[in-house]
Parts: C-alpha cells; sequence; structure tokens
C-alpha cells in the first residue's frame, strides 16, 4: 500500500465514554494519579468532557448531556470504555481531501470545532478494522486549566 499521508505527530488523546465523570475521577485520581486540568462543555455535541494530561498526551472523559448524544448511543450499544484515539496532525484538511482521493471512509468531510477551539475531522472505523481514529489539528498552543 503507498504512503498517502505523512505520519502523524502524536497520540494526542485517547476519549473513553463513561457515563458520569464525576463518578469515574477517583479512579483516574486516585488510584493511577492523574489529574484533570481542563474541562470544557461541547454542547453541539451533547457532552461534557474532562482532560487529564499523560505524559505528552491525554485521556478524555467524555459523558453524555442527552439521550441524543452520540456519546450516550455508544454505551448504550457498547458500554464504558474506549471510544477513539485522536492523532495530532498538522494540515488537517489536505489530509482529509486525501482521505478522500484514496476513497478512505470519513466521518467528516470537512473539519469541524472539537474541544480547546481545536479543529477535528473523524476517520470511520470500517476504515482501521472497527477503530475510530479522530484527526486533531491544535489550533491553541497552551492548555488551559479547569
Amino acid at each position: 500500500m503507498p504512503e498517502y499521508l505523512s505520519k502523524p505527530k502524536q497520540i494526542a488523546h485517547i476519549g473513553i465514554a463513561v457515563r458520569s465523570i464525576n463518578n469515574v475521577l477517583p479512579f483516574y485520581t486516585k488510584i493511577l494519579g492523574l489529574q484533570v486540568t481542563r474541562r470544557e462543555l461541547l454542547e453541539r455535541e451533547l457532552v461534557s468532557i474532562a482532560f487529564l494530561p499523560i505524559g505528552e498526551s491525554y485521556l478524555e472523559l467524555m459523558e453524555p448531556l442527552s439521550q441524543k448524544s452520540t456519546i450516550f448511543q455508544f454505551i448504550d450499544r457498547y458500554g464504558e470504555g474506549v471510544h477513539h484515539v485522536a492523532l495530532g496532525v498538522n494540515q488537517l484538511s489536505n489530509r482529509i481531501q486525501k482521505c478522500k482521493q484514496h476513497h478512505i471512509p470519513l466521518v467528516d468531510d470537512y473539519p469541524r470545532k472539537g474541544a480547546w477551539d481545536n479543529y477535528v475531522a473523524f476517520i470511520h472505523p470500517k476504515a482501521a478494522n472497527g477503530v475510530l481514529f479522530e484527526l486533531c489539528e491544535r489550533r491553541t498552543t497552551t492548555i488551559g486549566s479547569v
């Protein structure tokens, strides 16, 4: 298979779907020793998010705010757990176009705003043997606090 895209920069975060962030935080903070450095509400996605840094990456806890949320639907179907792997990339729009040129199925045809005002696009899980990958282009250089 020819090389279509340049290598991602890093694993930006691992998204974990949970029913309640507050209920699972003691495991992440007391058992794993991590701490929340940012909480965010993505109203258009109907999701509350908490970010916990680990090395140069993050764990992203995602709690649905409504039964209409895709995270609610994911939990309803599969249970709580790993939802996606986010890869840090440059030139997200160009990556999306190359994926389209090579018939790689996408969830998003265009970059959209994600957490931290970053731009994101998802590659459909059928392209990667059931793994949902998020391509994430960081627009901010500093990480906010809680």
